[in-house]
């Protein structure tokens, strides 16, 4: 039994308090997250679905510790709270793609009330490769293409396509002591690259991930009656050879793959821009002083990728869209139902209170979206489903 008045602080609990206030005020929806570093995300992301009737307010599971991860924002702090007033925010990790074969993977697969990235991580977004060579040109204040960005880390990602469904594989059916996420990214990583010879590059990746597969085939024959169905599966997805690296691991795919890419390109075109700087000064004062400014413009590359939204253009970013409509879209619905005169209402009175209790009230689900139909119909509800 929680001793703490915030620990029995629940979806109802915000409710109440919204129900306290004004009513031209804005319904408060609490918004927790796995750590202090995804605060700007979720807010970026949820603020375009701010109006004048719901507002967002995103915050740590614990105020008290520095709790990290998705098990302290779902299981620990939050348990069975969640609900159209207080949602869960965090990295789908494996767990979307795993479809329900763990604890984990249930609730963030079931749930309307926890919303997830769909790819690995945020830093996933950050790499999305349409917009890697903003990110580059916001970094050194200069426009050539050294390499094409977008499609190297299509190529990449569509030569390690392969040994990504493995490690999918291995977790699914419980493997993963042999082949683990970790084995997957020591594989695919880049360690080092030309950017006038790109291609090199990926013909190395290509060579260690051809190798890897043939062991894992001869290590697990029975895979070859198990593989062709998950790629199949991962594919009805939305998953594509393409864009797989949106669902490899984050913080690998961030600090070793498009910052070993980006690190030397961006090198190439500071120097290329001080070289014309100093070539077109005109005394040496001058030179001194553009440089220093030029200098001063410039940006960490990695600064610049964090600070990117070309990945609202996503896939995975549509889907999360999606899902927050949906829940605007339940919660409103269950606004309606309450707002209605019990008197004229076609269902009686306790029927349409189990409806808006089904809806809004959390400790009826126990975080599985239930079917929220009316007893006389037998009608089920668009219940937001990953």
């Amino acid at each position: 039994m929680a001793k703490r008045l915030t620990e029995n602080i629940t979806s109802a609990y915000i409710e109440s308090a919204n129900r306290l206030r004004p009513k031209k005020a804005r319904r408060k929806i609490v918004a927790y997250v796995e750590s202090y570093d995804d605060v700007f995300f979720w807010r970026s992301v949820l603020q375009e679905f701010e109006s004048d009737d719901v507002g967002f307010e995103v915050m740590l599971p614990n105020r008290t510790r520095l709790m990290r991860g998705k098990k302290s924002a779902l299981k620990e702090r939050l348990g069975e709270g969640l609900g159209a007033y207080m949602i869960a925010c965090v990295d789908a990790d494996y767990d979307w793609l795993m479809q329900g074969q763990t604890e984990t993977s249930r609730i963030l697969c079931q749930s309307p009330y926890v919303l997830h990235t769909y790819a690995y991580a945020i830093e996933n977004y950050q790499c999305y490769a349409p917009s890697l060579h903003t990110a580059c040109v916001m970094s050194t204040l200069n426009d050539r293409e050294v390499i094409n960005l977008e499609a190297f880390l299509t190529e990449y990602s569509t030569v390690v396509w392969p040994l990504f469904v493995w490690s999918i594989w291995a977790y699914r059916y419980e493997h993963y002591n042999v082949f683990s996420i970790n084995d997957f990214s020591e594989i695919v990583i880049i360690r080092d690259i030309n950017p006038y010879h790109p291609q090199d590059t990926i013909e190395y990746v290509r060579r260690r991930v051809n190798r890897k597969i043939a062991w894992l085939q001869h290590r697990f024959p029975q895979g070859k009656k198990t593989y062709a169905p998950l790629r199949d599966e991962l594919l009805s997805l939305g998953l594509t050879p393409e864009t797989c690296y949106l669902y490899m691991q984050g913080h690998m795919l961030f600090d070793n793959v498009v910052m070993s890419l980006l690190g030397p390109v961006c090198a190439i075109l500071r120097k290329e821009r001080e070289k014309e700087i100093k070539h077109l000064a005109v005394h040496e004062t001058q030179r001194q002083n553009e440089l220093s400014s030029y200098q001063h413009s410039q940006s960490p590359i990695d600064v610049m990728l964090r600070k990117s939204v070309g990945y609202k253009d996503s896939a995975p970013y549509q889907w999360l869209r999606r899902d927050i409509r949906k829940l605007l879209d339940m919660q409103e619905k269950a606004q309606q139902l309450r707002s209605q005169p019990l008197t004229s209402s076609p269902f009686s009175t306790d029927t349409t209170l189990r409806q808006c209790s089904a809806v809004t009230d959390p400790s009826s689900q126990s975080l599985t979206p239930d079917l929220r139909c009316s007893e006389e119909s037998g009608e089920e509800s668009s219940a937001p489903l990953n």
